[in-house]
């Protein structure tokens, strides 16, 4: 992936959340020569290297203030278990929208393609109409524009960049993630849902990372979604066929065909995601054109991404026996 220029380095960077994307952006931030800050709840954890790591509860407006002071820029990477989204993230996007005014920081936000709803196949972009009707997609569709409502005002330079389904090393809760890669190196079985030979968008957490960083550096950019860059849809199937050929075993496949608890999916998760399920049932293809034209920016091939996705999983499974 190339980059475009980078801000100064004594600009800091705070990263909100450390999951697979906060994490992958705060070394992807640190990289790039900027001071950054990690903060999730515990403070605990490992931190790339030139990352400082701290608690924070940016759930409320004292605590994001707290996390976020003296930044230049605020990644909102924040997430929360599928069945606390509607109750839990609105309430973070106010504490959050609200520290980022009062320290004039700018705010790159991390989101979904929940907006849009069923598309039927329809190729998104940035300009498809968002026609979510499930809770979930309409609680981000009002947080996103909301947001996009505070930019406008002039309370705060707010930009989104909208991720597929991640993927890559790290990722475990995904459907590209723990579902599979450990059953494709052990012989055991793989979890796949749905329709698997419709073309489905998964998306680099690398690109996820460089995507972020690279709006965090261009406040050009700001006041609207963009679509991370995301490596050109493939199904489902072939993209197991990619794996095996590079384990040199078939796969044990398990296909649901509708949402029931599974592997790394309990019945919890799955009757919150149940209305998101229409993600594989109809094709899901994501179009980056946008961002890669506009900052240089390049997806990482599928190829390269199994295989380093392969090789951590490898290590990862090797550290736990």
């Amino acid at each position: 992936m190339t980059t475009a220029t980078h801000d100064a380095p004594a600009h800091l960077h705070v990263v909100l959340g450390a999951g697979p994307a906060g994490t992958t952006l705060a070394g992807e931030l640190a990289r790039r020569g900027h001071a950054v800050r990690l903060v999730n709840r515990s403070g605990t954890g490992p931190a790339p290297a030139g990352v400082t790591r701290v608690p924070g509860d940016v759930s409320t407006p004292e605590g994001a203030r707290e996390a976020i002071r003296g930044a230049a820029v605020v990644h909102h990477c924040v997430n929360v278990a599928y069945h606390l989204q509607t109750a839990v993230l609105p309430g973070i996007q106010e504490a959050v929208l609200g520290a980022a005014e009062a320290e004039g920081a700018r705010l790159v936000v991390l989101d979904t393609l929940y907006p849009y709803g069923e598309t039927h196949g329809e190729v998104m972009t940035e300009s498809t109409p968002w026609r979510a009707t499930g809770a979930k997609g309409l609680m981000r569709a009002a947080l996103d524009e909301k947001y996009l409502a505070a930019h406008r005002a002039g309370r705060v330079r707010v930009v989104l960049g909208r991720s597929a389904d991640f993927t890559g090393p790290g990722v475990l809760n995904s459907t590209l993630g723990g579902a599979v890669f450990p059953g494709a190196l052990t012989g055991g079985e793989v979890l796949a849902l749905g329709d698997i030979d419709l073309p489905h968008s998964y998306t680099d957490i690398r690109a996820v990372a460089a995507g972020l960083a690279t709006l965090g550096e261009h406040p050009e950019g700001d006041g609207r979604v963009w679509h991370l860059p995301t490596a050109p849809a493939r199904t489902t199937r072939e993209v197991f066929r990619m794996i095996e050929e590079r384990t040199g075993r078939p796969l044990e496949l398990h296909v649901m065909a509708d949402p029931r608890p599974f592997g790394p999916f309990d019945q919890t998760f799955m009757d919150a995601y149940a209305e998101l399920f229409y993600q594989h049932t109809e094709p899901q293809v994501m179009d980056s054109t946008a961002v890669q034209d506009a900052f240089g920016l390049r997806p990482v091939d599928l190829g390269t991404t199994l295989d380093d996705t392969l090789a951590w999983y490898r290590a990862f499974l090797a550290a736990r026996r």
